[in-house]
């Protein structure tokens, strides 16, 4: 057991944020803390590191317990990184006790070239001690690990002498997570991992997760996540926590039952009161019966009341609905070309775009950060111009869009006036109803648009779209901003409607659910994969394995080949005894050049840990490029020095 949390209780301004909340880490498991925004989870993310206090019982209780040997990695949603380093010096920051060792390995073996035969004895043994200990820790591929971990998070592409202090908020966050990846603690805690994060970079991290050695806490919204990676589920919910085993839908399952079962043991006392209170106001007046009636009185006081089990907040209600039925193909575009900017500024995100959506499809659009998902929405809708190509829409199409920047809102309108501005031909009545039915009412119809919150906004939004009636819905990440019981309701809505929907999210549990075929956007065009996400991943993990069976293929086949060339000692002709002459020369020049780098490796190394050039910027970085140009040329002629010793 790494984490044991007993009878802890939080409170601010008096209210009790955390009540009596239990909870217990074990090694190597993956657990996911869920809950509404505010309801203490991060407190308790604090609680548990140390960051911040806890409160006691009345009767004393409260404890948290850290295994002695356990070491905790901690992300928060705004860890800092030290913003004058470099990428890569970031990155080996991770493995300061191994860089450590390696400089006083380095210190000893320049002392052991000095000292006597005699006196070796006295440092061998901490050397072989240190060596044993970098070795252990696999000390010799932390290039290897770092340059994985990089381009798993997103930073294959990015120069890693890039100054931290240069990269975006959202860069900064998968850097600090790639660093903590590294570190590899006993215990990974993380709060919301899944922002910034893209569809690819995700899929990494699940993998990576459910391959770690050791245990992780998590903090995220993101359910398609928690059911991936996790094997606990841990809610809190009104200040108590509760435990679920699985990952998030086996948490929906098991929390339906518990509240059934709550509901019924509720009702169940219920009645038992009922009938004693009954009993005892029939009964104690009656001199016959009043010393049974004040038995019944006593086991009435005895009975530990259960609470009203909290099963019903009122969700919103979504009902999305159209009149007229559209043609068979709703929109193809043919070559037509998806770019952002103006003028000189114009950047080119996909040459040449090919898509067609056929009547009924729920199709979810998705693709890597940046690559121009939002502005192929806008682009089929005539909203932004294009050049080239063409779109063409079918007949009696309806559009009901929602924009993740509910641009469509006036911010000086109120809720109400939203309402009527768009819809004049109905009643007060009817808008306040639709309001109702968000769960916008009351005094909050005349609240301003510009003063409701982002999930009030999206709710207005969804409104408008239920008296639009339109028969195709074009979607900008509509669960942005919404709360989980908005999300449900809306994903219910979706799933059910019976039109076409084009749909751009980065909620694959939402895609997973409403997606009846997926378009995956990258600089090359479109490609379609028929189904729900799911279905979508599963064909893109079939063909990366397929693409790795091919390359172990065709490596088995190169080392077969060169055995099969080393096995065949026959007469070799003129020509053949030149080439072999040639090639031995040349793995000679190619040791003597490999030596040359490796002292010039050395000596560069040494050089760069000199305080003096360190302190010196111009001649770090020259040192650094070199040295960068030196491994690089020195791993291509011990490839080139491999690949001619095979021939032989």
């Amino acid at each position: 057991m790494l984490i044991d949390l007993e009878h802890i209780y939080k409170y601010f301004n008096g209210e009790a944020l955390l009540k009596d909340v239990c909870m217990t880490v074990e090694n190597n498991e993956t657990v996911g803390l869920i809950g509404r925004n505010g309801c203490g989870k991060t407190t308790l993310l604090n609680i548990i590191t140390g960051r911040t206090g806890f409160d006691k019982t009345a009767e004393g209780l409260g404890s948290v317990s850290v295994s002695g040997s356990c070491v905790i990695g901690f992300l928060q949603q705004n860890s800092g990184l030290d913003s004058s380093r470099t990428i890569w010096q970031e990155m080996l920051r991770a493995f300061d006790p191994l860089l450590d060792a390696k400089k006083k390995m380095e210190e000893l073996e320049a002392k052991m070239t000095s000292l006597p035969a005699d006196q070796l004895e006295l440092i061998s043994g901490e050397y072989s001690q240190l060596s044993s200990y970098f070795e252990a820790h696999d000390g010799y591929r932390m290039d290897v690990k770092i340059k994985m971990i990089l381009n798993g998070m997103g930073f294959g592409e990015t120069p890693n002498d890039r100054q931290i202090s240069s990269l975006s908020g959202g860069e900064k966050t998968r850097l600090a997570l790639a660093k903590l990846l590294l570190e590899q603690p006993d215990l990974l805690i993380l709060d919301e991992p899944t922002n910034h994060l893209d569809f690819k970079t995700l899929t990494w991290l699940e993998g990576y997760l459910k391959g770690y050695k050791g245990s992780v806490l998590i903090v995220s919204h993101d359910r398609y996540f928690l059911d991936k990676v996790c094997t606990r589920i841990c809610e809190i919910e009104n200040g108590r926590l509760t435990s679920f085993k699985g990952g998030y839908s086996d948490y929906l399952i098991q929390k339906k039952m518990n509240v059934e079962r709550q509901v019924k043991e509720y009702e169940a006392q219920q009645r038992e009161i009922e009938k004693l209170e009954d009993y005892i106001v029939r009964n104690k007046t009656r001199a016959s019966t009043a010393k049974m009636a004040k038995s019944r009185e006593h086991m009435l006081e005895r009975i530990e009341r259960i609470d009203r089990p909290i099963t019903y907040v009122k969700p919103p209600k979504i009902r999305l609905e159209y009149d007229i039925e559209p043609t068979k193909d709703i929109v193809k575009v043919q070559g037509c070309p998806v770019a952002v900017g103006n003028g000189d500024k114009q950047k080119l995100l996909v040459p040449s775009l090919d898509m067609h959506i056929r009547r009924g499809e729920h199709t979810a659009i998705i693709g890597p950060n940046g690559i121009g998902k939002t502005s192929v929405l806008k682009l089929i809708q005539g909203l932004i111009p294009h050049e080239g190509g063409s779109i063409s829409w079918g007949g009696n199409v309806k559009i009901s869009y929602f924009d993740q920047e509910h641009s469509s809102l006036d911010m000086h309108d109120t809720a109400l006036g939203s309402i009527d501005r768009r819809f004049p031909r109905i009643s007060e009545q009817q808008a306040r109803n639709m309001l109702g039915s968000v769960l916008i009412s009351g005094e909050d119809v005349y609240k301003p648009v510009s003063v409701l919150s982002g999930g009030e906004r999206a709710k207005l939004c969804f409104a408008h779209m239920a008296l639009q009636r339109g028969n195709v819905l074009i979607l900008d990440e509509p669960t942005n901003h919404i709360d989980l019981g908005t999300k449900e309701v809306l994903e219910d809505a979706l799933a059910e409607f019976k039109g076409t929907i084009i749909l751009v999210s980065h909620d694959r549990y939402l895609i997973n659910k409403v997606a009846t075929r997926v378009i995956e956007l990258s600089a090359e065009g479109a490609r379609s994969f028929e189904g729900n996400y799911d279905a979508y991943a599963a064909v893109i993990e079939a063909e990366q394995a397929e693409a790795e069976r091919g390359r172990q293929e065709e490596k088995a086949a190169r080392q077969l080949a060169a055995y099969n060339a080393s096995k065949q000692k026959q007469y070799r002709s003129k020509q053949q005894r030149a080439e072999d002459a040639k090639r031995r020369a040349r793995i000679k020049e190619l040791e003597a050049e490999i030596a040359e780098l490796e002292n010039r490796i050395a000596e560069l190394e040494t050089e760069i840990s000199d305080p003096e050039i360190a302190a010196d910027f111009p001649a770090m970085s020259s040192r650094c490029a070199e040295l960068d140009a030196a491994r690089q040329k020195l791993e291509e002629d011990m490839e080139l020095w491999l690949e001619l010793g095979s021939e032989e």
